[in-house]
């Protein structure tokens, strides 16, 4: 192949219809990053892929100037929510007022108005608070930012938020995502269902990404249960626990342990902790695994001995479960931070 045939070969020509507008909504604050994300995707001219690219718009919804969120500066644009009345996907990269302020009703109507045309939403991050009080999300699985996904699922009981996926596509041209990093995940995803796969690549290297990610933000979450109750009766025989971590506990050992009758240590542990002491027992052997696999080079059959697992198997399967990725994938993406 000679140098430069690779972009005539990608090249898809749409001919002279109109391109697919993708509009980005700002409230009174934006997320630099978030919103940077769409542009990247969408907003560049790529027509050397595919012609004609994506038109970009980032439409103001509270008036102008913008302001980017914590950066001291503002943005200024010709578009207002007019713009949204023919748009083909509408981005919301961020919404800062997701916990106080009510959104405009104009916005929340032109959103509804827009999904029921057919028009394609995708939010990132808090964006998913905007769309849920639209009421867009009701009966739907959703994500946003791990951070946020108690709050949303408290504040929209009708709405099944999964806390663990980077992205979620409902199919039904509604589409949410984790937190920030996530909503790279979701655009080129958006470009693989437009254009295919072979284009969604070539994008993903212009931005030095991978085109998918394996795992979900799970991995990404820390602390997930206390580390230790505050029933002073029963810290003493969990500090011991996860000091022998490597041994086949069972709640009898625990129970025996803390001087109670395995019903009432099972009982005292649930009140203390809001969990079951076997579940306990997991999260602190996936903890202790994540830990290892981070700052050392052992073998996973290693990593799974020491963190009372029996065997690499039994690891992978729970790792897998409450992690949402492979403990060599673990291993690769944080160990390279670790150094």
């Amino acid at each position: 192949m000679q140098r430069g045939e690779r972009p005539a070969r990608l090249r898809r020509e749409i001919g002279a219809r109109r391109r697919h507008v993708v509009a980005a909504v700002a409230g009174a604050e934006v997320a630099a990053f978030e919103l940077g994300v769409a542009h990247e995707v969408f907003g560049l001219d790529r027509s050397e892929l595919v012609d004609p690219w994506y038109e970009f718009r980032l439409v103001a919804t509270a008036g102008c100037p913008i302001a980017v969120t914590d950066g001291g500066y503002t943005i200024d644009t010709p578009w207002d929510l007019d713009a949204l009345a023919d748009a083909d996907t509408i981005v919301v990269p961020a919404w800062k007022s997701h916990s106080t302020n009510p959104a405009p009703p104009a916005l929340l109507a032109a959103l509804r108005s827009a999904h029921a045309r057919g028009a394609r939403l995708l939010s990132v991050c808090s964006g998913a608070f905007l769309l849920a009080e639209a009421g867009l999300l009701d009966g739907r699985r959703a994500a946003t930012h791990w951070m946020y996904t108690a709050e949303l699922a408290r504040r929209y009981p009708l709405i099944d938020v999964d806390p663990d996926v980077l992205y979620v596509d409902g199919g039904d041209g509604i589409y949410t995502s984790a937190g920030t990093a996530a909503g790279i995940d979701l655009c080129l995803h958006i470009v693989r269902l437009d254009h295919g796969a072979e284009v969604t690549n070539a994008v993903a290297r212009r931005m030095v990404v991978p085109a998918h990610r394996d795992g979900g933000q799970a991995q990404f979450v820390a602390a997930p249960v206390p580390d230790r109750p505050d029933d002073d009766t029963l810290a003493p025989t969990l500090d011991w626990a996860v000091a022998h971590l490597d041994l086949p506990l069972t709640v009898e050992d625990l129970a025996r342990r803390a001087l109670m009758s395995p019903r009432t240590f099972a009982r005292r542990f649930r009140m203390a902790t809001g969990t079951t002491p076997l579940q306990w027992l997991l999260r602190q052997r996936i903890g202790h695994a994540q830990q290892l696999l981070e700052v050392t080079e052992l073998p996973v059959e290693i990593v799974a001995t020491r963190c009372g697992f029996g065997s690499a198997t039994a690891l992978r399967v729970h790792f897998k479960r409450l992690t949402g990725t492979t403990p060599q994938h673990y291993r690769r993406t944080f160990r390279r931070e670790a150094a």
